[in-house]
């Protein structure tokens, strides 16, 4: 009888597993979210963010809880010879949460454990198929994987923040891509809420489309070719746009806009405004 007991109470330890772990962290993160944000730190979102003055005071504070978190749950490393700074964390931080900034239970990038920081564009290694790691000739900005890392070239990761209306965000970009990949696939469609599946696929499938064809006829548009690259970049692609020039993704594509709205939950033209 008593192995019998055993077995049934690891079983339930087991089932309830999950449960505690998530009481547990969200318990921590409550009490990281409580905590005073430094002055110096707003001092650098005031100057390197520029879209961070625009931002209603509520969203603001949520944006500092926000990146308590990010910050205590994440790792910073410098490659290239680069030393990490709290300006290239904090700056870093508030561009990754202001996608979650309208989330009231975000899950801050459950796979993402280390933010590698070049100080420029780099030249990527990859395996060659043949167990050969090989470096590639193309620079590289950023990247973004499922096994826990992400890659930024500093220098672009910062003007994207002061330079907060030209459409291009490389952090914005690569975040955008581990919202992709919190489900395990890289495939254009992150976590939906139920329900959201068919108008997902339904707009994203028609639009991606659009662009391939006026990029086919050299017709005009505002989504970034680079977006054309498979459904994955066009998600990434369409967030930087839907962040940086929302106006002319709304004007242009607004059933589009519409989706992204209801994900991100906000609707930045209203910050620009």
């Amino acid at each position: 009888m008593f192995p019998f007991i055993i077995i049934g109470l690891v079983a339930l330890l087991v089932l309830l597993f999950p449960y505690l772990l998530q009481k547990y962290r969200s318990a921590r993160r409550k009490k990281i979210m409580s905590e005073p944000f430094p002055v110096i730190w707003i001092s650098i979102l005031e100057s390197n963010i520029s879209l961070y003055s625009k931002l209603p005071p509520e969203i603001q504070k949520t944006l500092h809880q926000y990146i308590l978190v990010f910050l205590a749950e994440k790792k910073f490393e410098g490659c290239g010879g680069q030393d990490v700074s709290d300006e290239m964390r904090v700056t870093i931080a508030a561009q990754a949460c202001l996608l979650l900034v309208n989330n009231p239970n975000p899950t801050f990038y459950p796979r993402l454990k280390t933010i590698l920081v070049y100080p420029s564009a780099y030249k990527a290694k990859r395996n060659d198929g043949f167990g050969k790691i090989v470096t590639e000739e193309i620079a590289r900005l950023g990247e973004s994987w499922t096994r826990g890392d992400l890659v930024l070239a500093w220098d672009h990761a910062k003007h994207g923040a002061v330079e907060h209306m030209d459409g291009h965000n490389v952090v914005y970009h690569e975040f955008a891509h581990q919202l992709d990949q919190e489900d395990g696939e890289a495939d254009g469609a992150p976590i939906l809420k139920p329900g959201g599946y068919a108008i997902w696929v339904k707009v994203f499938q028609r639009e991606y489309k659009k662009l391939l064809l006026a990029l086919q006829h050299n017709l005009d548009h505002v989504i970034d070719e680079y977006g054309s690259v498979n459904p994955a970049e066009f998600f990434a692609v369409v967030t930087e746009l839907f962040f940086e020039r929302p106006w002319a993704l709304k004007n242009k594509h607004p059933e589009l806009y519409r989706v992204l709205e209801d994900y991100y939950g906000c609707d930045p033209v209203e910050w620009f405004d």
